[in-house]
């Protein structure tokens, strides 16, 4: 899932999806924490697995560690979350983008 950090935001929260520069829908997504030593991406994935009741070890930034631009890998979860994820953002089940 791709996803699009706001660190030192005035407030945690998950928007909505845009298109980013290439067409792809990003989830985005606003934190408190600073990103330093890794404390924005954790908080990242902190909201996301308590808002989609997932553990945090379910999910892995693949990409865009040190960028506001991530890859989030959900490893856990269930049918209805997926279900959910492909009316958010646009992926099939097998998880590619859809290209509508």
């Amino acid at each position: 899932m791709r996803v699009r950090a706001t660190p030192k935001a005035s407030r945690n929260a998950i928007g909505e999806v845009v298109a980013d520069g290439q067409g792809y829908g990003v989830l985005k997504v606003a934190v408190t924490a600073v990103p330093e030593k890794g404390s924005a991406n954790a908080a990242v994935i902190g909201l996301l697995a308590k808002a989609w009741r997932l553990r945090k070890t379910d999910m892995t930034i693949l990409r865009g560690q040190t960028d506001r631009n991530k890859m989030v890998l959900i490893a856990g979860g269930n049918a209805e979350m997926l279900r959910g994820l492909e009316t958010l953002i646009g992926i099939s089940p097998k998880g590619t983008i859809k290209d509508d």
